[in-house]
């Protein structure tokens, strides 16, 4: 079974969460859009941010993908909530070794910032990519999750 994809993205990213809306729901995913629905300039990323955390955290096994226009906005409002790790994905690479070594649940892609690889098989690429579970990654992601409970 596929995971449900939530996505959610400003005015900058608005162009960018269409399209990879739609590449997605060609690919058969499930995917909820929670905004931004029209190109208003004077919304704000993080009720987006914030929506898209949320449906993560409450779906587990799900991903979040957000865009803004240089994608760091989005990123880090997204990693203020605790359970939640959002990476930018700049490259294909980026977004394999997102998922592999760190579990990511978020991916962000720029929405006007031109990136090495194509946007569209960067999502893919994360998506598909499975946690490697390897005992070093666990042990990571167990420290970061120590510093959340911390802080």
């Amino acid at each position: 079974m596929k995971p449900t994809i939530y996505i959610g993205a400003d005015h900058a990213g608005f162009d960018m969460k269409k399209s990879i809306s739609e590449h997605l729901d060609a690919k058969g995913f499930s995917v909820e859009d929670l905004g931004a629905f029209n190109l208003n300039p004077d919304d704000d990323y993080p009720e987006f941010v914030e929506a898209v955390a949320e449906a993560v955290l409450e779906h587990p096994g799900s991903f979040g993908i957000l865009s803004c226009g240089n994608a760091e906005g989005v990123t880090i409002a997204a990693n203020k909530f605790d359970g939640i790790r959002a990476g930018l994905g700049f490259s294909i690479d980026a977004a394999t070794t997102m998922r592999s070594d760190d579990n990511a649940n978020i991916i962000s892609v720029p929405g006007r910032i031109d990136i090495p690889d194509d946007p569209l098989k960067i999502i893919d690429a994360f998506i598909s990519t499975p946690f490697s579970k390897a005992p070093r990654h666990l042990r990571r992601l167990s420290q970061v999750e120590r510093i959340e409970q911390e802080n």
